[in-house]
């Protein structure tokens, strides 16, 4: 089985393996996580991005809070109040745009793991780099394109590589908008709440928001691409 989730946002570990064990994710199954594991939360996510790094089965979608620390990658030679202090104008918009969106958690998480295991660090950096922007994926059923935010300048004659980054990552379609007839989208980056559906996916003809607000003090939700069933953190199995 195929599955997908999204924003989680620092959320708990542990929660999140209770979650898969909801769904009775195994070592057969495969897992998409469509961006923004980082930020606002809990150690900002660096738990989350070291436990995936040892799955094989699990494959990060880059999303825009990704893009932010990775923007911001001068930081990680030495991350001090030194290094901060002596920031160009340039590295300073960047970090700032990073720290209104949430980013102080992960920086501190950051730090740690900088001083406990400096390998470990760059192990995270060259992990976050080599992440896609979208996959295309096929179930028996159905073809899904798997991206972080939803298609910004949608058009059927547009080739998905001729997207801009931020065309993926910063995104936020209207409820009205229409992607492709024959292939599902699927996307978070988007709180479901903001299209009238808190805590629950939010689908169209053509694509489906998974973002169910764990960045927003809410839950996550796994979605199998196989039947489309949703599993949600907040709602026991029934």
């Amino acid at each position: 089985m195929i599955y997908a989730t999204s924003d989680l946002h620092g959320y708990p570990l542990d929660q999140f393996q209770k979650l898969l064990k909801q769904a009775n994710f195994s070592t057969q199954d495969f897992l998409f996580v469509l961006g923004d594991v980082i930020d606002r939360n809990g150690d900002g996510g660096v738990g989350l991005l070291q436990w995936m790094m040892g799955q094989p089965n699990v494959e990060l979608i880059l999303g825009n809070h990704e893009a932010m620390l990775l923007s911001c990658a001068f930081l990680f030679d030495e991350i001090t109040d030194d290094s901060v202090a002596s920031l160009d104008e340039k590295q300073v918009r960047l970090l700032l745009n990073w720290m209104n969106n949430g980013a102080e958690p992960t920086i501190r998480a950051l730090r740690d793991l900088r001083q406990k295991n400096p390998e470990a660090l760059d192990d995270l950096l060259e992990y976050l780099r080599e992440a896609p922007l979208y996959e295309s994926v096929s179930t028996e059923k159905q073809d899904f394109l798997l991206v972080h935010s939803g298609l910004g300048g949608f058009s059927l004659e547009k080739k998905i590589n001729e997207y801009t980054a931020d065309e993926l990552l910063w995104h936020r379609p209207q409820p009205d908008e229409r992607y492709f007839d024959d292939i599902l989208t699927v996307f978070g980056h988007t709180p479901t709440r903001c299209v009238g559906n808190a805590g629950w996916m939010f689908q169209t003809e053509t694509w489906i928001d998974i973002d169910t607000g764990a960045g927003h003090g809410g839950a996550p939700m796994l979605l199998c691409l196989d039947d489309l069933r949703a599993y949600y953190a907040h709602q026991e199995e029934t």
